[in-house]
């Protein structure tokens, strides 16, 4: 469910009432959390955190004109997702996650390729995920895409 929000204001507005408290605790505990350097802006339709083009002028190789993407919060039909960039493509930030996850929530980890899916809001362990923000620099998350972009 892509949003048509321009601002991150405006998409949390729109959301329903119960998804709204969880998705406004998410994004301020993110704007808290992650290192200097990072942006927020609406990208995809969903509260999108990225590194601005002035820090990485060659931006995102599928769309050069878009910054290039890091973290993002989206609440989609069934459930509320987190997109981390990093915990996909560094093995030891995903094993971390892994084996912190079960500390902090009751549920099963819920994680695809592309994104951790909470069902019920209740079980978005936000001290986890702001923990998690706090890992990695804009420096590093730049040279892990770089490193992972000359893989492919």
């Amino acid at each position: 469910m892509q949003s048509k929000a321009i601002t991150p204001e405006q998409y949390i507005a729109e959301l329903p009432e119960d998804r709204r408290e969880a998705m406004t605790k998410l994004r301020q505990i993110t704007l808290a959390s992650l290192p200097e350097g990072f942006e927020e802006q609406m990208s995809y339709g969903m509260l999108g955190y990225v590194v601005p083009h002035s820090l990485y002028p060659n931006g995102y190789h599928c769309t050069p004109e878009l910054p290039l993407p890091f973290f993002a919060i989206a609440s989609q039909k069934n459930s509320i997702n987190i997109y981390h960039m990093m915990v996909y493509s560094d093995q030891s930030l995903h094993d971390w996650f892994s084996s912190e996850y079960p500390k902090h929530c009751k549920s099963k980890l819920d994680m695809g390729k592309s994104c951790i899916r909470f069902k019920k809001v209740n079980d978005i362990p936000f001290d986890l995920i702001a923990e998690l923000l706090t890992k990695i620099s804009v420096q590093q998350w730049i040279e892990n895409y770089e490193t992972n972009l000359k893989k492919t």
